[in-house]
């Protein structure tokens, strides 16, 4: 799949795969962000992406990035729409630091993943019931 994108600031990098296999690529800050504790920042990546259309940028945490630096994706995932790539539409990653002490993230940090997903549209067809009996909620399955 080739994708376009566009550089805000000509000097950062494009996103790369970490290994030959890695099904993410990696998004790296653009700019040097201090995180306050317990809070949420938006950490720039420099980059417009344009997303295909039925489909949308998934943005997660890398495996490091809560273990070594106390961050986390703060909505668990972020989501990037296929209209969001206009000259201004930046990706941004929204991250949450979990730690007591402020966190520094210099450009050039990979903190998150990109992977792109199929988003396809549903159409609603309401019926009275689904199935004739409920299986049961959370748990109840005995694991």
């Amino acid at each position: 799949m080739q994708l376009k994108i566009s550089r805000i600031d000509p000097t950062v990098s494009l996103p790369v795969y970490g290994t030959d296999e890695a099904s993410g690529f990696d998004l790296a800050a653009s700019a040097d962000v201090v995180i306050p504790p317990r809070a949420i920042a938006l950490v720039p990546t420099g980059l417009v992406i344009a997303v295909p259309s039925g489909c949308f940028l998934a943005i997660f945490a890398r495996s490091s990035t809560p273990l070594k630096r106390g961050l986390m994706v703060a909505n668990g995932v972020g989501v990037v729409d296929p209209d969001y790539c206009g000259p201004t539409d930046e990706v941004r990653i929204q991250l949450l630091n979990l730690t007591d002490q402020e966190v520094r993230v210099s450009r050039g940090d990979r903190l998150a993943q990109g992977i792109i997903l199929a988003a396809p549209r549903v159409t609603w067809d309401e019926v009275p019931t689904i199935r004739q009996e409920s299986r049961g909620g959370f748990g109840s399955t005995g694991a």
